[in-house]
């Protein structure tokens, strides 16, 4: 079957009963699919060409009867060839079950309303991140790229032979980046940080979200480590592969070379130089622009990636120090962590990412925060006061850039997408600080919600490039605004960023590949594996919707004709279940890492 044929024989899911539009009606209803918590906000959306009904009813999915009955609120704006919306607030419904939302004839997708509602998720987003593993892959049960790599760049002699081997293919190519790697370690060693601390103050130390169904490697069987701590720990080896002295870092193995069609990892038969499917360039952080062909990075410093990989060391440090089985190698995360914010600190800047012989590539130009986190940590792990004065001092020149406000960026400017520096900083601090650091973080969530006023779903972040990241980032922002603050003015905007990937949007998606089950999700993404083994994996957040013009203005991007999804796309924003539309059906490794320390966060709502 084509792809496009394949797309079609799933429409009558997607539109009839996905998106909640009964036979004949034209009236289509977009809940969160997972669920919602049973305190918490839970707000649908219906929108038709024609007016919509005045009311609503929730029903109970196992017996059929009405448990809640609401009149619907009229929304200003359009989307597509839909000029009607209406929001349906059954907030009151507090009832744990599954139901479904009905307007008129038309009904939602079944969701759950429960304490536990997100419990389950930050495992299953495990599921996607084994699956990048690059060494040994056990969703593939194969190793790949055994001879990463060689060196360009650097105090070594062009080819010198370092060991790169590990870490996480980045999406749906086989790039290895520190860029990326280090903020998704150090995301998912914070959400297992938080779950602890939160643990011990509920008296219960650990977490149930935090399960220990795989080994270390990745297979099926508990090896008395949380899964979560597994997969930190491929990402902590592989940094420390790439930092082999003190005065080195290393920062992405291979380039864009691995666009050169569709294989499996351990099938890889691109040439670096020395042969098909053989080593691949490994990339020294000298803080300068890099590009062996025509395309120059923009790089002018190394602060960035130091600050990142020592929150990252610090925050592994802070997991293992008690253990002591793994006290040596929490003493050389420190270490590691140590001597990587110094290098930082002595070549303030940015190194970005490296193209070869397309123009696009990482384009981080912000590193304030990135120090700052990193300063935050150590000052953590190890109670050093020229770390507090240092992480101040950065957290003061970070401020509120971002960008969150903006309609514009380029790809990945503003990375980490949320300055977690400031939320690690603000314990450590005194209250004056405090109110600065909750400050620049309630100027980024007030800037997003004025955004979110010029949609029907009032989702406040702009349609670049991964805008579901800058979704999560949203999200868990005001979670941790929250948190600093216990101002919970913010929790009903944030539960509509959360909604937006769990199926609240035009197209009735969640974000997120084979989740929930039964739901409408990504199913004909851009990953090598499963185009070519026709096989699924759970837990990967796709790119999302771009504006657009960016889906126009890419090379290589386009859809399967016809698009079962046209009616629903707007200028302000497409999306495509689509293998040949990268810009918004890619799975992205760290996203899917920030998206587990969100729903960790929201997870352990039910504990606080």
């Amino acid at each position: 079957m084509s792809a496009c044929l394949a797309l079609l024989a799933l429409l009558p899911l997607a539109v009839a009963q996905t998106p909640g539009a009964a036979e004949g009606a034209r009236v289509f209803v977009r809940v969160n699919q997972v669920g919602y918590l049973t305190s918490g906000a839970k707000v649908a959306v219906a929108f038709a060409r024609e007016p919509l009904p005045e009311g609503f009813t929730v029903v109970d999915a196992a017996t059929g009867k009405t448990v809640f009955e609401g009149a619907a609120r009229q929304v200003h704006g359009s989307w597509g060839e839909f000029a009607h919306h209406a929001e349906l607030d059954f907030s009151p419904l507090k009832r744990p079950g599954r139901f479904f939302v009905r307007v008129g004839p038309a009904q939602s997708q079944p969701f759950a309303v429960g304490p536990g509602a997100y419990s389950g998720l930050p495992d299953q987003l495990l599921e996607f991140m084994r699956q990048q593993r690059c060494g040994y892959n056990p969703w593939l049960d194969a190793v790949c790229h055994p001879f990463d790599g060689r060196t360009a760049y650097g105090p070594l002699p062009a080819g010198t032979y370092l060991d790169a081997t590990g870490g996480w293919h980045d999406a749906g190519d086989q790039l290895k980046y520190l860029l990326t790697s280090s903020n998704a370690t150090a995301q998912m060693l914070l959400a297992y940080v938080l779950g602890e601390e939160e643990g011990r103050r509920a008296g219960k130390p650990g977490r149930a979200f935090f399960r220990d169904d795989f080994n270390e490697l990745g297979q099926p069987g508990a090896n008395g480590t949380a899964d979560i701590l597994d997969e930190a720990r491929w990402g902590l080896d592989w940094m420390l592969r790439l930092h082999p002295g003190p005065s080195q870092l290393y920062h992405q193995v291979a380039d864009d070379r691995d666009h050169a069609g569709w294989r499996l990892p351990q099938k890889d038969t691109v040439d670096y130089g020395w042969g098909p499917g053989l080593y691949r360039v490994v990339y020294f952080a000298d803080g300068r622009p890099q590009g062996l062909r025509q395309y120059k990075s923009a790089s002018d410093g190394v602060a960035n990636l130091a600050g990142r990989y020592a929150a990252a060391m610090a925050l592994g440090y802070q997991v293992w120090k008690g253990d002591p089985r793994q006290r040596a190698y929490a003493e050389r995360l420190l270490r590691a962590g140590r001597e990587a914010y110094e290098l930082g600190r002595a070549d303030e800047g940015v190194q970005q990412g490296n193209s070869y012989g397309a123009p696009y590539r990482y384009e981080e130009t912000t590193w304030a925060d990135d120090m700052e986190w990193g300063a935050a940590e150590l000052l953590r792990a190890t109670g050093e006061r020229r770390y507090l004065e240092d992480a101040k001092r950065y957290a003061l020149r970070a401020a509120s850039e971002s960008w969150m406000g903006r309609e514009q960026a380029g790809h990945y400017q503003f990375y980490p997408f949320i300055n977690v520096g400031h939320f690690r900083l603000h314990g450590l601090v005194d209250k004056n600080f405090q109110r600065a650091l909750a400050g620049y973080y309630r100027e980024g969530i007030e800037a997003c919600a004025r955004a979110g006023r010029g949609n029907p779903y009032e989702v406040g972040v702009p349609f670049i490039w991964c805008s579901n990241n800058l979704t999560v980032a949203l999200a868990t922002q005001c979670l941790l605004y929250e948190r600093m603050t216990g101002d919970g003015r913010f929790g009903g905007f944030a539960s509509k960023q959360r909604d937006w990937l769990l199926g609240r949007n035009p197209w009735g998606f969640s974000m997120f590949t084979e989740i929930p089950e039964g739901g409408a999700y990504p199913k004909d993404v851009h990953l090598f594996a499963n185009t070519l083994l026709k096989k699924g994996v759970r837990g990967g957040l796709v790119d999302g919707p771009v504006y657009a013009r960016i889906f126009r203005s890419l090379k290589g991007v386009s859809v399967t004709e016809p698009d079962p999804l046209a009616p629903f796309q707007d200028e302000r924003a497409v999306y495509h279940d689509d293998v040949k539309d990268y810009s918004t059906n890619e799975p992205t490794m760290d996203g899917t890492a920030s998206a587990i320390l969100l729903w960790a966060l929201l997870a352990g709502e039910t504990a606080r």
